[in-house]
């Protein structure tokens, strides 16, 4: 499955509401500013240089400092006070940094269920909000990244629309995989693994007690992975990965729908790489891990 079969990647999430959000804050205001003599002689009076009056309107909903607005209406005062809050977050979330929470136990070890994952979403390159129309590329996705990506729901499956995965990158474009008895081969290397010993999970990863952990040895991205003692994971015939496109595999391969399962990930659906842990809590068990915080990179 390729991105000609994918769902549309835009789907209402928090930045589309931020940006309406932002969009009805300039319509308020500008809809009081043309009806209201007395803010539109003030903003004249005030205005030094149209080009600034323009880019601080663009900033604040206000065309200067010195501006009065405490006597329009409080819908307008609102608007005025909230816009810049609103702008600093669509940028920082839309362009920088993005904050996630890990659903399921499909990365573990790397990633338990309940972790708050901060987003690189500049590394790769400068991408629009809402849209994800890429800008400015900076670097490709490599081999051993871990990604969060908008699943692109091939099947049109119900609940799953918009819906953020996060998983492992274990195939470029043009790559040749394979994946049997839970040993991945790519180009035709086989990616060598280390045993580590048995795992010991807890809260929601109980289940995966005494499974085995160990290291698989992908590029310079080496990472442990868990691997059911009780029977082999998904298998997965030779296949090249098509341009464009990138292969994904969640750490816990048992317990992960990946790309073995529906398809490639397109890259215009990544959404960025996962870089660290800002918090754990594990809400099947109202536990907090802080020694988690910090921890991934």
């Amino acid at each position: 499955m390729t991105i000609e079969n994918a769902e549309p990647f835009f789907a209402w999430d928090v930045l589309s509401w931020l940006f309406v959000a932002i969009i009805v804050a300039i319509v308020i205001v500008l809809i009081d500013q043309f009806f209201n003599k007395k803010t539109k002689k003030e903003a004249v009076t005030n205005d030094k240089s149209k080009l600034g009056s323009f880019f601080y309107f663009l900033i604040f909903l206000k065309f200067s400092k010195s501006e009065k607005y405490n006597h329009r209406p409080k819908v307008v005062q609102w608007s005025i006070e909230l816009f810049p809050v609103l702008l600093l977050v669509l940028v920082f979330r839309g362009f920088i940094f993005e904050p996630f929470r890990v659903p399921s136990n499909s990365m573990m070890p790397t990633l338990l269920t309940g972790d708050f994952i901060l987003v690189n979403k500049f590394d790769y390159g400068l991408r629009l909000p809402i849209t994800n129309t890429k800008i400015i590329e900076f670097s490709k996705p490599e081999r051993g990244d871990v990604i969060v990506f908008r699943y692109p729901n091939y099947e049109r499956t119900e609940g799953y629309s918009g819906v953020d995965f996060i998983k492992r990158i274990v195939a470029l474009p043009g790559d040749k995989i394979s994946y049997k008895n839970d040993q991945l081969t790519v180009n035709g290397d086989i990616i060598g693994i280390n045993k580590v010993g048995p795992y010991l999970g807890v809260d929601s990863g109980r289940s995966m007690n005494n499974y085995r952990l160990v290291r698989e040895l992908i590029d310079s991205a080496n990472h442990d992975i868990l691997l059911n003692p009780k029977g082999h994971s998904k298998e997965l015939p030779e296949i090249t990965i098509p341009e464009g496109h990138y292969f994904v595999m969640g750490d816990n391969r048992s317990h992960s729908s990946d790309s073995r399962f529906w398809g490639f990930v397109p890259e215009d659906f990544i959404i960025g790489k996962a870089i660290g842990i800002w918090l754990h809590w594990d809400w099947n068990y109202n536990t907090m891990q802080f020694s988690r915080i910090g921890g991934f990179d």
